[in-house]
């Protein structure tokens, strides 16, 4: 009886911590008879603040694991320099900018930077990193860095 009140307090006191997030900039209800509500998310990209990020996900309050699915949209926000690219991650599997736990049980959603130098964009990719239905949810955006002080004018081919 004790685990099961001790148990309904720390699912309690998670559910009002998960309220008092800082990056939270909506709260959407799917109905009066669920718990599960979309959460909307802002992240600064953190070596490109001229990136700004919004997820959405779904939310299960007072539930061992949330559901997989989300979704992103990233655009520019303000300047983005030569020297915050730089400073980036280039490898063909970037860097993890963001993590959030989705479950008790390991499951985790992540927000990956990865840059294309070819089309010099910045793409963001959200995704989960358990299995659901046969498949792993994920999400794309991406941010060109065309009309910014990073873009490099490509030189024409002889």
């Amino acid at each position: 009886m004790k685990s099961k009140r001790f148990l309904a307090a720390l699912l309690a006191a998670a559910a009002l911590l998960a309220g008092c997030s800082d990056d939270e900039v909506g709260d959407v209800s799917l109905g009066m008879f669920t718990l599960k509500d979309i959460k909307l998310n802002m992240l600064v990209d953190p070596e490109v603040p001229g990136v700004t990020c919004h997820i959405a996900s779904v939310e299960a309050d007072l539930s061992l694991a949330d559901p997989s699915d989300s979704s992103i949209s990233c655009r520019q926000t303000g300047d983005i320099t030569p020297e915050m690219i730089a400073r980036i991650d280039k490898s063909k599997s970037g860097d993890v900018v963001f993590k959030k736990s989705k479950s008790i049980f390991f499951k985790s959603m992540k927000i990956r930077r990865i840059y294309d130098p070819q089309n010099q964009t910045l793409m963001y990719l959200s995704y989960s990193t358990k299995e659901t239905s046969g498949s792993f949810k994920h999400s794309l955006s991406t941010v060109p860095l065309w009309g910014t002080k990073a873009y490099i004018e490509p030189t024409p081919e002889k």
